[in-house]
């Protein structure tokens, strides 16, 4: 602990409730500000959380209270005073100001407590993370890489790191970033998942976790170019062991953010129940036994009812609308503030209603359409959710629609021996791997049939001549993960200064 000047203790926000009755010194910005004749209630963060700062005009010595009449949002404050319990305020507690400075003056902060277009929000991502939702949302985000590590060391895995400039493409080259490496080729890695099979059979069990590269042109809430994976690899794995494996990973990554950020998950307004469902076993079901879900009666049927849901809401939200402005004429201060944070949501609800009753038209005949062989897309991931209450494992895949690395089903030469984890509530797949082919013979056909260069993959042939065993592993993205989590719509809220097509900055 460090000490401020005039002797009080610097604490954090979080350790606040341990100071109950004690004189602290906070550091911090000022989050947002109300007040009166007499009384400022200053909201300041320091990084670790909120808490209300009661200035009194009586209490204080004149430059202080000049600093809380005065002061902007955002502007950078060192605050001292005594901490008392209040149950009405995030935390339990207050801090009732002796003595205020004003360390860094904030002037026309950009980001105001109005609504604001994502566009704007993007461009201003630098001040943006200072805001409450991206403070919860990253905060799990250091939650669940905090998980997955303990996770695998506690299972005997060694946490390895694969180069994130390559010579060879894991799956193609269409969707790699293309660079000079000093007069050759080189590309930014799209998984470390072919040097991870290197480091399981020198180490047996390691897992990766840095990050990966797409360079597809997709707009979707789902793409990132720039995004994190983690990837186990198992030597002596099959598939149903690596389907395991990514059960309990799930469920202890879940349970952690449960246990340690009820906070941030409050903050979000996100509704636990689905994720107190994670619990095992997951349904597991075929590539088959998929489509034939997809294309039943029931996903018809289903999404009718979703449909009629979502119209009659909208009825519902255009009627509160309406009611709610009758009312603004005659409201007060107090009460406006709350209507106008309400048409806020009202607006943005019935913007995610408008886009889902113009996609569900589409997804529900691409659903009844689908033909068995076709890799799912994003909606149909989507749908098939829908039917379970929890993460759903769907299992051998048709090999054209996947990598070429993948071991065939030995039942049927026409499937690979691949995984795909969908998250439930519509989030889609967080999780894809498989058993990975081992016969030498049979990767050289392969490498021939998908017109990769063999030179590039020779040390990978020579895990298979050199002492080839069953393995598997996946890779799970961070990112998609966490957006489940946090029950958002879009991925680019869920790494601090997102990479998307048209954007490299800031």
């Amino acid at each position: 602990m460090t000490h401020a000047a005039a002797g009080f203790r610097h604490v954090s926000v979080q350790e606040l409730t341990a100071y109950e009755g004690q004189e602290v010194t906070l550091k911090g910005w000022l989050y947002n500000k109300r007040g009166s004749k007499h009384l400022q209630f200053l909201m300041v963060r320091d990084g670790t959380g909120l808490v209300q700062c009661v200035v009194a005009a009586d209490s204080v010595d004149v430059d202080a209270w000049r600093i809380a009449e005065e002061a902007t949002q955002e502007s950078a404050l060192i605050v001292t005073g005594k901490i008392v319990a209040d149950e009405r305020q995030a935390g339990g507690v207050e801090l009732v100001v002796s003595t205020l400075k004003l360390v860094g003056e904030s002037v026309e902060y950009p980001i105001t407590p109005k609504e604001h277009g994502i566009d704007f929000l993007m461009s201003h991502r630098h001040l943006w993370l200072r805001s409450r939702l991206p403070w919860a949302i990253l905060r799990i985000r250091n939650r669940l890489i905090v998980a997955i590590h303990t996770f695998f060391q506690d299972r005997g895995f060694l946490q390895m790191d694969a180069p994130i400039l390559t010579g060879n493409a894991v799956e193609g080259t269409s969707s790699l970033f293309e660079l000079d490496y000093f007069d050759e080729k080189a590309y930014l890695t799209q998984s470390g998942q072919l040097y991870g099979e290197a480091m399981a059979m020198a180490f047996g069990r390691i897992y990766t976790f840095g990050p990966t590269f797409r360079a597809e042109k997709s707009k979707t809430r789902r793409h990132l170019t720039e995004f994190w994976m983690i990837e186990p690899e198992m030597a002596f794995f099959d598939l149903d062991m690596t389907l395991d494996l990514a059960e309990d990973l799930l469920v202890y990554m879940i349970g952690d953010v449960l246990a340690h950020c009820k906070e941030e998950l409050a903050m979000l307004e996100r509704d636990l129940a689905p994720l107190e469902r994670v619990r095992k076993p997951f349904p597991r079901i075929s590539y088959t036994e998929a489509v034939e879900l997809l294309c039943s009666n029931e996903t018809v049927d289903m999404l009718s009812v979703r449909i009629q849901a979502l119209e009659e809401e909208n009825a519902a939200l255009a009627e509160e609308l309406a009611a709610n402005r009758k009312r603004y004429g005659q409201a007060k201060k107090s009460e406006r503030r709350r209507l106008d944070a309400r048409e806020i949501v009202i607006h943005r609800r019935t913007g995610e209603i408008a886009e889902a009753l113009q996609n569900l038209p589409a997804w529900k005949a691409s659903a009844r359409s689908f033909k068995w062989g076709s890799d799912f897309g994003g909606s149909d991931e989507t749908v098939l959710t829908w039917h379970f209450d929890r993460p759903i494992m769907v299992h051998r895949y048709p090999a054209a629609v996947k990598a070429f690395y993948m071991k065939r089903d030995p039942d049927d030469v026409r499937l690979a021996m691949a995984l795909d984890v969908l998250a439930p509530e519509g989030y889609g797949e967080i999780i894809g791997g498989g058993e990975r082919a081992t016969d030498l013979v049979f990767l050289e056909e392969q490498i021939a049939a998908h017109q990769l260069p063999k030179e590039a993959f020779e040390w990978y042939l020579d895990l298979r001549r050199f002492g080839s065993v069953p393995h598997a592993g996946f890779g799970l993205g961070l990112e998609r993960m966490l957006t489940w989590i946090a029950g958002i719509d879009h991925v680019r809220e869920t790494i601090p200064f997102p990479r998307l097509m048209g954007r490299i900055a800031p």
